[in-house]
């Protein structure tokens, strides 16, 4: 595929944007710093893909950078682009919406091909578009896959595109054929004109790519930023590579998918279709040297899931790194990474920690959840998270451990170790040097989600205020069937304050004589700062959950517009609940002839998990 988008390229000297939506009222703990500190992985990887694939004239919007980018006002080397992509995650919703519906102030004449993509479309795409032609902030097309679903779209258009032709102009001749009905992992929508989506066509669950190798390497996306400004509009250049490590001076890298839990809060195992997948060792040793050399990268923050998943696997990419040399200089000398585990897996490579610290990690982020595994069992009990603690600090590794509040745990319990403060009091005995707590909320593509709607555990409004997309983030108390639920949202606050203080600033600084250093207080300094941002921003909501009227929802979110597969029964990406009845549709010819009559047939959609 990409091979064969290398040789059309040249010819149709597609202009493209993509813009990665941000909502900055999410910007507190445990997020706040790093959220503009680091490229997201997301818009990178489809920017290599875009200029791997031959596609030069590509430009990189973060909204993290450029608050004020307007794409009704976009221009890339003095033209409108052919093609507008938006990544957005669920909680940045709205911004994603603001953006798209920008764009589609373009004279229609001059209007680049609307695509959303990203993990909001990954489990709703249907949220993505609107009926409503008074309000139309809906996209052309949803991806809701990876990198090379795009490209394959991307060659199904210019498969039939003339080579001046409008992308929009392509992209309804191939839709109205049926020729994207081949590209799984695709959402497109179908109505008067594309002035108003009647009904949506879903053409599956994406394929997913098995060797990680095969993907676009990185490098190729840090060429297409923007550079920050105020603008709203788009600067002559791109950022130069000397000034990239200035504004993200993390570098997200890939290097595994997948985990072996099931979690039923989490998505994470129904997204990757229950696969792990890798890249091999030497190429991620030459990501990590190649972004160095070129844009002066030294810390890198792997994109796992579960790094450690695969004993096997996970020793040969630390004996690689650990070994690894370039121009004569170790990795390892160079190159600091950090990534996610779990304490199961932690546990058993134990004997292992001190080459995974050669090999130049020098932190781990752990799903520690509940120490006492009542709400999620991932084999962590206090003694041996204690231990795998002890094993990290002892290896000079800093232990960085996420915990999740819920419904059940009390703020403090006597003589047990149940409650969030006494766990947290222990992981910081342990040695944890940073900690995350998040509320329990409702995520799309969970085996839970259905059930925390259907239960009347979550919120619709609070005194009259809707709950937001952005209040999806883990810090709002949006869903709990406490009958004080005030109180869990003073609980975090509590939680974070708890752990991150003046008085564990300077213990640290006094125990700065480790292998670890310097780390525990600077962590301390950072919590301390991006609490004062969890509190101006949550304390008012805790205030409301007190005195406010609790409404709350009993179904989850349903499409607004009929939604089908291609064959016209239940699609894939369907809400979990809805019953909807049109007319059946005409057969098509595979060939290609035109589709008849749009949206047609009986169906009652659920999740295909």
């Amino acid at each position: 595929m990409r091979r064969r988008l290398r040789k059309v390229a040249p010819k149709h000297g597609l202009a493209t944007v993509i813009t990665c939506a941000f909502d900055h009222r999410t910007r507190m703990l445990p997020f706040i710093f790093a959220d503009t500190r680091m490229a997201p992985a997301g818009v990178r990887a489809i920017g290599s893909a875009m200029v791997d694939a031959g596609f030069e004239k590509t430009r990189i919007v973060l909204q993290q950078w450029n608050r004020h980018f307007r794409p009704s006002r976009m221009q890339l080397e003095g033209r409108i682009p052919d093609v507008f992509m938006v990544s957005s995650m669920a909680m940045h919703e709205a911004p994603c919406k603001a953006l798209i519906r920008d764009a589609r102030r373009i004279d229609p004449a001059h209007r680049p091909l609307i695509i959303a993509g990203g993990s909001y479309t990954s489990y709703e795409p249907f949220k993505a578009f609107n009926s409503d032609p008074g309000d139309p902030y809906s996209p052309d097309i949803a991806v809701t896959g990876e990198e090379f679903v795009l490209l394959n779209l991307l060659e199904v258009l210019l498969s039939v595109r003339a080579s001046t032709e409008p992308m929009r102009s392509a992209f309804r001749r191939a839709r109205d054929s049926g020729a994207l009905d081949d590209v799984p992992g695709l959402v497109y929508a179908r109505g008067d004109r594309d002035r108003v989506a009647e009904e949506l066509v879903d053409t599956g669950i994406q394929r997913l790519v098995a060797d990680l190798d095969e993907l676009p390497h990185p490098v190729l996306g840090y060429r297409l930023l923007e550079p920050p400004s105020r603008r709203a509009t788009l600067g002559p250049q791109s950022l130069p590579a000397h000034r990239v490590r200035r504004h993200s001076p993390i570098s997200s890298i890939v290097m595994t998918f997948g985990c072996k839990f099931a979690c039923p809060y989490c998505p994470i195992p129904a997204y990757n279709q229950r696969q792990f997948r890798t890249k091999s060792p030497e190429r991620i040793a030459d990501e990590m040297y190649r972004l160095g050399a070129e844009y002066g990268h030294r810390f890198f923050f792997g994109t796992d899931d579960n790094f450690f998943n695969d004993r096997k696997r996970t020793l040969d990419i630390v004996e690689t790194l650990a070994r690894a040399e370039f121009d004569g200089s170790r990795l390892r000398d160079k190159a600091r990474w950090y990534t996610e585990v779990t304490v199961h897996d932690t546990l058993k490579m134990k004997e292992h920690l001190p080459l995974v610290h050669e090999a130049g990690c020098r932190a781990l982020w752990l799903g520690v959840e509940d120490l006492t595994a009542t709400l999620i069992k991932k084999g962590q009990n206090v003694d041996k998270t204690t231990e795998v603690f002890h094993r990290l600090r002892d290896a000079g590794i800093c232990p960085m451990p996420m915990m999740m509040h819920h419904d059940a745990q009390p703020l403090y319990t006597w003589r047990n170790d149940y409650g969030l403060l006494n766990q947290i009091k222990l992981l910081r005995k342990a040695g944890a040097i940073s900690i995350q707590i998040l509320m329990l909320v409702p995520s799309a593509g969970s085996k839970w989600y259905e059930q925390t709607y259907t239960s009347g555990q979550v919120f619709d409004r609070i005194g009259g205020r809707r709950i937001e997309p952005y209040m999806h983030d883990g810090n709002y108390v949006i869903a709990s069937h406490h009958h004080r639920p005030w109180r869990k949202q003073l609980n975090l606050m509590a939680g974070y304050l708890y752990f991150y203080n003046v008085l564990w600033m300077l213990v640290a600084l006094l125990r700065r004589k480790t292998k670890l250093g310097d780390k525990p207080a600077g962590m301390q300094l950072v919590g301390i700062l991006g609490v004062t941002q969890n509190l101006r921003r949550t304390l008012g909501w805790a205030f409301r959950l007190m005195f406010g009227k609790i409404e709350r929802l009993t179904e989850p979110p349903s499409s607004q517009i009929p939604i089908r597969s291609v064959e016209g029964g239940r699609a894939s990406h369907a809400p979990p609940v809805v019953s909807l009845t049109i007319e059946p549709s005409p057969p098509r010819d595979r060939a290609g002839e035109r589709l008849g009559q749009a949206g047609q047939a009986t169906l009652a959609a659920t999740h295909r998990r």
